[in-house]
């Protein structure tokens, strides 16, 4: 597990920009955090850093927008889904092939998301702008990349 500091929301943008590029097809980011932690901001950050030129909003009344920059983007918000069975639903496992699939809320859907994954935890700080974020790498992909993901992320490793 990584610990980061933000203090704004252009660093809780750049660094899920870092983190962006380390990322391909098939790759799996779950986001964890309150309302108004910065999910969305997270998202608008990596989406940037892939090529995406079009405004990323949250998808919590569609369910899931799709976004094109270098690869395809897949954001999705499991906040509405009320039982497990509707996350099938949302088609991950085909997502995932086609793209990056980033959820929202996606603590909420665990058991039906694959093992291989990205978990982005975001709490707010002691400032209203300030954002902790925890990174958990789970599976082997990610497991794989702790150096990378260390080192993208170093500017805002908590020591």
């Amino acid at each position: 597990m990584l610990l980061c500091r933000t203090r704004d929301v252009d660093q809780t943008r750049a660094l899920a920009g870092a983190i962006a590029a380390l990322v391909g097809v098939g790759d799996l980011l779950v986001l964890v955090g309150d309302l108004g932690a910065g999910k969305t901001h997270f998202t608008q950050g990596f989406a940037r850093a892939r090529g995406v030129a079009e405004p990323v909003t949250s998808p919590t009344f569609t369910l899931a927008n799709r976004y094109v920059g270098d690869l395809v983007i897949n954001h999705l918000d499991a906040y509405r889904v009320e039982e497990l069975g509707e996350a099938e639903d949302l088609a991950i496992p085909e997502l995932l092939e086609d793209g990056v699939t980033l959820i929202e809320w996606g603590d909420r859907i665990l058991p039906a998301l694959p093992g291989d994954r990205l978990e982005v935890k975001i709490t707010l700080g002691d400032d209203d702008d300030e954002r902790q974020i925890l990174l958990s790498s789970m599976g082997r992909s990610w497991t794989s990349r702790s150096g990378a993901l260390s080192a993208a992320v170093g500017p805002w490793l908590v020591a």
